[in-house]
């Protein structure tokens, strides 16, 4: 069988799988304007408001990304009761594909990143600031004690894992304990922002490539294979694979086996707003699906092209992906 075709037949296996998403759920918050004039109280150009879009973040981008590629979803995770969490609750019921159980409301804010996009009528708006709200409530014990239940009943029910971890409090350390077990039997997925350390035992981490430094106490004067060896020296995990960026992506196997994925796609990039999410979402389905950990890398890779290309909190579906396989054939 070609290569080729072997990805193809591995991403006709996605739909139906049954994935867990756990991790922070965050509202992207898009306000688009258009600039027209200065302003009188400061030197900054005054935007009129056009129109506004949220869109589920973070661990919710992973599910997304789960739902557009044929996946059943069972997301675990806190949403608050405010404005912007009502939107994600509409936005995650419009699909008959995920399990809306897992989606514990609290009275608390829901952690929103709000970026303003100004531009002209017949051009790409851009980025003008970002605006970063976390929510000010801590999770209570009673309430990880629920999601705790939650997945211990949800654990049986799914083919992998996806462990999303933003560093808003949804993951802690009884949480990655449970899953480093699951590791044992199933596919576990793990991305995190500031905690990568902590996912020991995991089936396989999707750090970027200044994540895979940090991690590895190493300076960015060291070859990249040696920061990857040095990972994998220490985390006890089957696979490392390191995103970097119009370099393409270095994957690790536990058996030493080194593989250079080059960039899938053009490296004129739109944005890479969410790709790790993408990449999460394609591997998780892919070693659910039999892939090996090569295998699944490179589907990854194709995704992370197709949803680079599009702006803001984006997606991509399995038909797009099965495209951008054949247009490289």
């Amino acid at each position: 069988m070609k290569k080729e075709h072997r990805l193809s037949e591995i991403v006709k296996r996605f739909r139906g799988k049954k994935i867990c998403v756990i991790g922070d759920i965050i509202a992207d918050v898009y306000i688009f304007g258009k600039p027209y004039r200065l302003s009188r109280e400061a030197p900054v150009v005054v935007v009129q408001f056009e129109e506004s879009k949220v869109y589920p973040g973070s661990a919710g981008n992973t599910i997304s990304n789960l739902l557009a590629l044929g996946a059943h979803v069972y997301p675990l995770g806190f949403i608050g009761n405010d404005n912007a969490g009502k939107k994600l609750m509409q936005h995650f019921s419009r699909h008959k594909n995920i399990d809306l159980g897992g989606l514990i409301r609290h009275n608390g804010e829901t952690v929103t990143k709000t970026r303003i996009l100004a531009g002209d009528t017949h051009t790409s708006k851009q980025q003008v600031i970002r605006i970063d709200k976390d929510s000010k409530r801590p999770v209570s014990r009673s309430e990880k004690a629920i999601l705790m239940k939650r997945l211990k009943a949800t654990a049986p029910l799914v083919d992998a894992f996806i462990v999303s971890d933003y560093g808003h409090g949804t993951v802690d350390t009884e949480i990655i304990d449970f899953m480093r077990n699951i590791a044992k039997k199933k596919v576990v997925v793990g991305d995190s922002r500031y905690g990568l350390e902590k996912f020991t035992g995991f089936t396989i981490i999707t750090p970027n490539e200044s994540e895979a430094y940090r991690l590895s106490n190493l300076d960015e004067g060291h070859d990249i294979n040696i920061v990857g060896k040095t990972i994998m020296g220490r985390m006890e995990l089957q696979a490392l694979l390191v995103t970097r960026g119009n370099k393409g992506m270095s994957l690790f196997v536990a058996d030493g086996k080194i593989y250079d994925i080059p960039i899938s796609g053009t490296d004129d990039v739109t944005d890479v707003t969410g790709a790790g999410d993408t990449v999460c979402a394609a591997v998780a389905l892919s070693l659910a699906g039999g892939a090996d950990f090569h295998t699944a890398s490179r589907i990854a890779n194709y995704a992370a092209g197709v949803v680079v290309m599009k702006r803001g909190t984006a997606t991509v579906t399995a038909e797009e992906l099965q495209k951008a396989m054949e247009g490289n054939k």
